[in-house]
């Protein structure tokens, strides 16, 4: 086991789930889904490939919503395994894709499956590696980027912790764009990223662009993470 399994626990994050977890359940309520992307990410269709998995390797999809990258992964022939707080989204993605799925209590999720599919209902911070399994490589569509930056290191020290077998993470941030310019000296790695994984992952960045999302600007970085040798 890698020694990523061995780090102290992280503070509680109950004060910060606290206070968002509420807001999330009710933007699902409200319908307030115009974050969702209604096609597959174009950069994971673009870049996925690289991951050189084998066909059958579980892929982790932290905080997915309804996105539909998990239909693509599925058609690559990966097992995908994701996790989401609001049942309204969960029942959302299966009854829009017309999957009818078989529900579950585990510990403290309520697990929907249909075939190679599997989306834990319940909270991020309340998960363990046996809930999970052995998971071949994370997919994070800018979960982490959604979140507070006060939450984000609690949320990349429970992803070490829940996943310590894990070698690669396609990191996929979306941040506002400051300018809507063209640079002309290459991206850099973001610095919260650099500080957040370089303890325990190689970071390379690459590919970086900026693109128009409900009438605004967003910069993208795609991040391929690769576990140092343990």
């Amino acid at each position: 086991m890698s020694n990523r399994a061995q780090q102290p626990a992280t503070p509680s994050s109950s004060a910060a789930t606290a206070r968002d977890n509420p807001l999330w359940l009710q933007f699902w309520r409200d319908q307030r889904d115009d974050f969702h992307q209604a096609a597959v990410n174009p950069l994971l269709r673009r870049f996925w490939n690289g991951q050189d998995l084998a066909e059958g390797s579980r892929v982790f999809v932290p905080l997915c919503g309804k996105s539909l990258d998990l239909i693509w992964l599925l058609e690559q022939g990966h097992e995908v395994i994701g996790i989401e707080l609001s049942p309204v989204a969960v029942a959302a993605f299966f009854r829009e894709n017309s999957l009818k799925p078989s529900r579950r209590k585990i510990g403290k999720f309520v697990a929907w499956r249909h075939d190679r599919l599997t989306i834990l209902c319940g909270d991020y911070f309340s998960l363990t590696a046996t809930d999970l399994g052995t998971v071949a490589a994370v997919y994070d569509r800018a979960a982490l980027t959604a979140l507070p930056e006060e939450v984000r290191k609690l949320y990349v020290a429970h992803l070490e912790r829940i996943l310590p077998d894990t070698d690669k993470i396609f990191l996929l941030t979306a941040e506002e764009a400051e300018t809507t310019e063209t640079v002309a000296t290459p991206p850099e790695i973001a610095a919260e990223v650099r500080h957040l994984y370089a303890e325990h992952f190689d970071i390379e960045l690459t590919h970086a662009e900026t693109l128009t999302e409900a009438g605004e600007f967003v910069d993208y970085k795609l991040y391929r993470l690769n576990a140092h040798p343990h």
